[in-house]
């Protein structure tokens, strides 16, 4: 593949999401988050609800599936993988684009020109985001961070067999909380 993908991981409310769709308009190439499920759902016959509880957002789902029943052969989850990893390839296939999440920057690490990004923030920023963006939950917003974060590591280090959030795995790791999600997207241009 000859065209620049720029793949976004990050932890939950630090804004990546915002980052990558934002730098995406900008440069005016594609941005692919939410799209991927629907892609996915299209290739792999699941419903686009089962595939959003069965991914890396879950509560622990698919990991305990995948250790109880991976002795008889892949399980839904591993199917769902596979068809993710299928879609993600072909959109970067097409042309230069950003990938949010969803494991992209170890799926096209070899295939792809790649800038791999993570946006990470300190704990506050990310709580007082969370409720700013999602609103008032049960839980504390401090809470749903670090469930959502070990969920992702999680489902990271089973498909790809890498430490999520661990700096030598991507290329440039940028704090949305002291730079700012603006600043934060001209970092990204211009490294693009």
């Amino acid at each position: 593949m000859k065209h620049r993908i720029i793949t976004i991981s990050r932890e939950f409310g630090s804004g990546g999401r915002t980052i990558g769709r934002e730098t995406a308009k900008q440069l005016g190439i594609p941005c692919y988050d939410s799209e991927l499920i629907q892609k996915t759902a299209q290739e792999s016959g699941f419903e686009e609800s089962y595939i959003i509880n069965a991914d890396e957002s879950t509560s622990g789902g698919f990991i305990g599936s995948a250790f109880s029943t991976r002795a008889f052969g892949p399980t839904a989850e591993d199917y769902l993988w596979e068809a993710q990893r299928k879609v993600i390839l072909e959109l970067a296939e097409k042309g230069p684009c950003v990938i949010v999440g969803r494991c992209a920057d170890s799926i096209l690490r070899e295939k792809a020109d790649c800038l791999t990004v993570f946006i990470h923030a300190d704990l506050k920023y990310r709580a007082d985001r969370i409720v700013k963006v999602y609103g008032e939950r049960q839980e504390s917003p401090e809470q749903r961070i670090r469930e959502k974060d070990k969920r992702r590591a999680a489902y990271h280090r089973f498909y790809t067999d890498m430490k999520w959030g661990y700096a030598k795995n991507y290329q440039i790791c940028l704090d949305s909380g002291n730079l700012g999600i603006n600043q934060c997207v001209n970092i990204l241009k211009i490294l693009y």
